[in-house]
């Protein structure tokens, strides 16, 4: 008996560019694939300089596109159905300036398409939602997003904006549950999820003792399951408003001055956990993580009270973030 063969997986990729010439589809799948006219809404597009050679023999270019965010403007381009060996050519063929993301096309159907690497670059409109870090306690300047809106707005004050809606105390399951209602009149085109140490707390209360987070899920594995569910909630939530997601946090604490605070227990295990859960999550689904331990690790007097940065701390994670994201 004949081996059953398992049918390769179709895959819809939005392209505007050098993919949908005939020879660079030969050159990378063999053939001319089959594709289908459609448009992506609230982009445009911007020149790439390419310096890697095969990407410039293929295309013959050596300046290719790229998407930025613009509200009320239209890309038109191709839908191309790829299977699962065409999509690794092509993921193979674009440069490190590009990664693969899921957007919501103007015919309301989702494909992949090739964004900027660095997912604040293209941004016009951002939300920010998150807990007190995110919020700016500690720092009269609005902490490390007031610095992101004042910075982003200046590089073009007619169509940047920020919207910093985070509330302290927040969880992921908190945000979840309160952003849908936020977006639409801000027309964001990216929300920035800060999530943040609140997740990986633990009561200090004697009938639920350190081992359990403040939420109330009874083991590890419920608590990691909770933050997923949280996660796919506002990963739809963003992809409803044709919103490019992107997770950032946890940041570093300070263990000694955080083990009893405010009724609740916050350890650097627990933290770590939640910053490697993030990370693997984020890789999974092909959302953007911005990892924002570093700045302040090891560095006790960048925090007020062990969890807080100090405003030259939320001077520290806006100049890492403005690295990794410009």
């Amino acid at each position: 008996m004949a081996p059953e063969v398992t049918p390769l997986r179709p895959h819809t990729l939005f392209s505007f560019g050098t993919l949908l010439d005939e020879r660079v589809q030969l050159s990378l799948f063999g053939r001319a694939v089959p594709s289908s006219p459609t448009s992506l809404v609230g982009h445009t597009t911007r020149p790439l300089p390419i310096t890697d050679p095969t990407v410039i023999a293929t295309s013959g270019l050596d300046v290719h596109l790229t998407l930025a965010r613009r509200h009320g403007s239209v890309v038109e381009g191709a839908v191309l159905h790829l299977t699962d060996e065409d999509l690794a050519a092509a993921d193979a063929y674009e440069v490190d300036d590009y990664v693969r993301r899921r957007v919501l096309l103007s015919s309301g159907e989702t494909a992949w398409a090739y964004l900027d690497a660095k997912p604040l670059r293209p941004a016009a409109r951002i939300v920010i939602v998150g807990d007190s870090i995110a919020y700016g306690r500690c720092d009269p300047d609005g902490g490390w997003a007031g610095r992101l809106a004042a910075s982003h707005i200046a590089a073009n004050e007619s169509e940047h904006r920020v919207f910093n809606l985070a509330i302290p105390g927040s969880t992921l399951t908190d945000v979840s549950a309160q952003t849908p209602a936020l977006l639409a009149p801000r027309l964001p085109d990216t929300l920035l999820v800060a999530a943040g140490i609140n997740d990986s707390a633990t009561s200090t209360a004697a009938d639920h003792g350190s081992a359990l987070p403040r939420t109330g899920p009874e083991t590890r594995e419920d608590w990691l399951t909770d933050i997923a569910t949280s996660l796919d909630s506002l990963a739809a939530t963003a992809m409803s408003h044709n919103a490019r997601l992107v997770v950032a946090g946890p940041t570093w604490l300070d263990e000694a001055r955080t083990r009893d605070h405010e009724g609740l227990r916050f350890t650097r295990d627990r933290a770590l956990a939640l910053r490697a859960f993030l990370r693997n999550w984020c890789a999974e689904h092909h959302v953007d993580f911005l990892d924002v331990w570093e700045p302040l690790r090891d560095n006790a007097g960048l925090l007020v009270d062990g969890l807080h940065p100090t405003p030259a701390g939320h001077q520290a994670l806006h100049q890492h973030l403005h690295a990794l994201s410009r």
